[in-house]
């Protein structure tokens, strides 16, 4: 059985955060969920996460992935060490299983390099294999020490290395496949004895050369994969090589996005082809956009379906849906409990809240509508209010099809405007208005005349 055990017990100090290292996201996703994601994909059939700081608070998030997690004790005179992260996992861990080592910290590693390197590992029937990889600058790895032939003698930590040994470019990215029995023989075979105290994983590779074990390398061509996060900064650059990486795989499905660099799109969002993207907007948390839409500039959709042929224009839509044919802006906000129908026209500086919109009705600019329920062939006037709120309570206007609703005029909730009904502009209305008839309710202008004060 190929397991894998992903390593999510630090603390992550230098994130100076009150949320565990794991649980930042990158492009919309806690980096953990990548991870097991990744895992998962690549093959693994079963996956034994280690928590240890935080663990209350990432055993939460990451409920119903299907992972087994185990508790790194932790206290001030534990040893730690990815050594002893692992050994917190080894009661799930078979003789026969091929056991893949992976970072909780590391959201790019790829489902099909995984899969790759695990291959390798099994078809030269190694105890052990290290995926490696060349960088310019190795500072903060450890080093790649070779035999003569070419296959790896041990791994240094940089703390641990002399100058001779921080000069080689090959670094440990921290990924391994063992073969269980071995990995559990050399867990029980390393010590303390670094500049760290702490038991290393890397040791591992020492113990099981020095028992004449096949132990393998696998370098990675894409450094981009190995990037981990300990900080706000790497975290920034992490999420800059998602964001690409998102953009690319919309892009290559029949996307146009305008400028790939200002525009972010969570790894969970789903985009029909032929739709354009225009600068500065925002696709966040499993939003569905259809085909032949128009998104932007400026503009955020969250957590909201949008159907085919959808223009939203410098706007921002919230858990709602609209229908097909539908324009949304510019300056619009479509709050959380929206449901727009189609070829519905939501103009400039429009709020929509908690309401259903018929097909072909419009709002063209400068209204609010609260609590709602329209019907079809609406059509709402400047300035028009749905006064929802009395202080304490909210309570719901209805508005039937083919109903006009003139300019500058409130409807004072609970309230019906039955079907081809007319509101006045500049009507306060707090009755229902009747099938087919006109409400005015407003005062009668008078006009008086001046008086000449010289007379």
């Amino acid at each position: 059985m190929y397991k894998s055990i992903i390593l999510a017990a630090g603390e992550g100090t230098r994130m100076k955060s009150n949320i565990p290292k794991t649980l930042h996201k990158v492009c919309g996703k806690e980096m953990i969920k990548y991870i097991i994601e990744a895992s998962v994909k690549s093959g693994i059939d079963k996956n034994v996460v280690v928590l240890g700081h935080g663990k209350d608070e990432v055993e939460h998030n990451i409920k119903g992935m299907n992972v087994i997690t185990v508790e790194q004790p932790i206290g001030e005179d534990l040893p730690y060490g990815t050594g002893y992260a692992v050994m917190s996992a080894v009661n799930y861990i078979d003789d026969e299983d091929v056991v893949l080592i992976l970072c909780g910290d590391g959201p790019l590693i790829r489902e099909e390099t995984l899969a790759e390197f695990m291959n390798y590992h099994s078809e030269n029937s190694f105890g052990a294999t290290v995926m490696t990889a060349c960088l310019a600058n190795p500072k903060g790895y450890g080093r790649i020490v070779r035999k003569t032939d070419g296959s790896v003698d041990k791994i240094v930590e940089e703390k641990d290395a002399t100058e001779e040994i921080k000069n080689i470019k090959e670094i440990n990215t921290g990924i391994f496949a063992f073969k269980g029995s071995l990995l559990k023989y050399a867990l029980g075979k390393i010590t303390r004895d670094n500049s760290q105290k702490e038991y290393y994983l890397t040791d591992t590779i020492k113990v099981l050369n020095q028992e004449g074990i096949k132990t393998g390398r696998w370098l990675l061509e894409d450094e981009n994969e190995i990037k981990a996060v300990n900080d706000r900064v790497q975290l920034a650059e992490v999420s800059k090589i998602m964001q690409r990486r998102i953009n690319q795989k919309h892009m290559y499905s029949g996307i146009t996005i305008i400028d790939p660099d200002s525009t972010y799109i969570d790894d969970s969002v789903t985009i029909g082809k032929d739709t354009v993207i225009y600068p500065n907007s925002y696709l966040e948390e499993g939003s569905v956009i259809g085909c032949n839409c128009v998104i932007g500039p400026s503009t955020r959709i969250i957590n909201s379906s949008l159907r085919d042929n959808v223009r939203v224009e410098s706007s921002k839509v919230v858990e709602s849906s609209i229908g097909e044919g539908t324009s949304v802006g510019p300056f619009a906000y479509i709050r959380p409990g929206s449901k727009i129908g189609k070829n519905v026209r939501i103009g400039d500086f429009v709020e929509v809240k908690q309401s259903t919109i018929g097909d072909n009705s419009k709002s063209a600019h400068l209204a609010y509508i609260g609590d709602a329920e329209i019907g079809e062939n609406v059509n709402i006037g400047c300035g028009v209010v749905f006064v929802n709120y009395d202080g304490k309570s909210k309570y719901k206007t209805i508005v039937e099809d083919g109903a006009f609703l003139g300019s500058n005029s409130n409807l004072i909730a609970p309230v019906k405007i039955e079907e081809g009904g007319y509101v006045a502009a500049g009507s306060t209305i707090t009755d229902n208005v009747e099938q087919g008839s006109l409400a005015i309710a407003r005062a009668r202008q008078v006009n008086k005349k001046s008086i000449d004060k010289n007379k």
